[in-house]
């Protein structure tokens, strides 16, 4: 009896069926928005960038599925995203994940109809009156201009008032989404938590140090101004910033500057929010409540309030390198700035001692009114505890500084120089002039009127007192050799 065969054709439609059935192409599309948020974590730094942690819950069906992302910053860097399920992490796996960033716009929409038919309305009045006309039409090109086809005719120059797609294509989305396929073998809702790092968010410091009238003491108030322009809001998020020069590879999308407009105020600041530790060999800031970041937004919160902090105020003078002669006008002496600084410790005794992140230090002081007023700023980098900070807010009005070289001779590779450094006070009280004078070769002080201090190889440092209303005159000779 002989066996009857199989047709070739339906053994081939098994062998499909089979291999499409290994395929696991996903049956069901998941979408997921802000609405399923159940927590969210944002961790800034100070290179513009943020690390976004974004839990959400969501019911998926077991199975091969699509679960879109929506809702999240349109600056996410792709290579950085991450999904894990915090329900059951081993039932959840990623097969493939995508960054769709094809928005919805009317371009785009035309340009993904290259080919389709769609329907053009225009506006015919006719007797004083409009009525809309109806063409179907296939969009063949769409390149310097949309070209068409009606019927049998190729047509370039027709316009339209409105266009009226049938359908909207699947890979145009109306919002940035992270799109992944996911292979799920529990069935049910789970709770998911999607990282990613974004771009165009990035946070700086600023301080406002007020200086009391009799300048015996200044309180020192920090803010933390966090700037975001990733392309979403983060609302209700567990905020953290971090200080410290966090390398990243060059192209990484770092870049941004800092605004302008500062909200700074010279006024006492609610008491800190930020709890600091630290982290590696940087510095983690948390907020202690949670708080609104908008969209092309910026924000500023209280970060320290200090009150009584002693400080030094400085008066110097720095000598240039081409010090040794005036070319411009022989014989007369050289005029130099006189410049202000102020200084103290970020020490616990000076009631500070927290690590301060760099940021810009505005400086005030009261009037004789109890008014406070704006005397200069200046830029400090990250500052550890039991650190010096030096601020340069100026140079002074009343006290002059002027320089001319006395003597000058020559030995074979030696040489002296003198020189006479006159230091004027107009001001109504004593001040103590810093002199810091930049000497090459191989020197050696021969003679000075007053104490001076080698600060290093090729600078020596005076330090030189003036009576209010009088003059003070520094008087030197060095021997130099190359």
């Amino acid at each position: 009896m002989l066996k009857q065969r199989t047709p070739r054709w339906l053994v081939c439609a098994a062998v499909i069926t089979l291999l499409m059935g290994a395929q696991s192409f996903p049956q069901t599309t998941v979408t997921s928005t802000q609405q399923d948020q159940k927590d969210l974590a944002v961790t800034v730094y100070n290179s513009n960038v943020a690390l976004v942690r974004d839990v959400r819950r969501v019911r998926l069906p077991a199975g091969t599925l699509d679960l879109r992302y929506m809702d999240i910053a349109a600056q996410v860097n792709p290579a950085t995203v991450h999904i894990v399920s915090l329900t059951t992490p081993k039932d959840l796996s990623v097969l493939e994940q995508n960054y769709e960033y094809d928005l919805l716009s009317p371009q785009k929409l035309l340009q993904k109809y290259v080919g389709k038919e769609l329907t053009l309305v225009r506006l015919v009045t006719e007797n004083n009156s409009t009525k809309e006309v109806s063409v179907k039409a296939t969009l063949l090109a769409l390149n310097e201009a949309p070209v068409w086809k009606v019927g049998n005719e190729i047509i370039t120059g027709m316009g339209a008032d409105r266009y009226v797609f049938p359908d909207l294509p699947e890979n145009l989305y109306s919002k940035p989404t992270l799109v992944w396929l996911l292979d799920n073998n529990r069935a049910g809702e789970q709770t998911v938590e999607a990282s990613y790092l974004t771009n165009q968010v990035n946070w700086n410091a600023d301080y406002v140090l007020t200086i009391r009238s009799d300048e015996k003491a200044a309180d020192l108030n920090g803010w933390v101004t966090v700037i975001n322009n990733s392309g979403t809001a983060f609302r209700n998020a567990q905020l953290q910033l971090v200080a410290g020069e966090v390398h990243r590879v060059a192209g990484a999308g770092v870049g941004g500057g800092v605004a302008e407009g500062r909200l700074m105020k010279a006024m006492a600041a609610p008491a800190p929010q930020f709890v600091q530790e630290p982290i590696s060999e940087y510095h983690l800031y948390t907020l202690e409540r949670r708080t609104n970041i908008q969209d092309n937004e910026t924000k500023q919160i209280s970060l320290l309030d200090a009150t009584g902090v002693s400080f030094n105020k400085i008066f110097e003078v720095d000598g240039q390198q081409y010090y040794y002669h005036n070319a411009q006008r022989p014989g007369e002496p050289i005029k130099e700035p006189v410049q202000v600084h102020i200084k103290f410790k970020n020490s616990q005794e000076n009631s500070l001692g927290i690590p301060l992140p760099a940021g810009t230090v505005r400086v005030y002081q009261g009037d004789s009114k109890g008014r406070v007023q704006f005397i200069g700023e200046d830029r400090i980098g990250h500052t550890p505890k039991d650190e010096t900070l030096d601020l340069h807010i100026g140079n002074a009005f009343d006290v002059v500084a002027e320089r001319k070289q006395t003597d000058f001779k020559a030995y074979g590779r030696a040489f002296e120089f003198a020189f006479e450094i006159s230091l004027r006070n107009h001001k109504p009280e004593p001040i103590t002039v810093v002199v810091n004078e930049p000497i090459g070769g191989d020197w050696t002080m021969l003679d000075s009127n007053y104490k001076y201090e080698k600060t290093a190889a090729f600078a020596a440092q005076f330090t030189v007192p003036v009576a209010a209303n009088t003059e003070s005159v520094l008087k030197y000779r060095v021997r130099v050799q190359w």
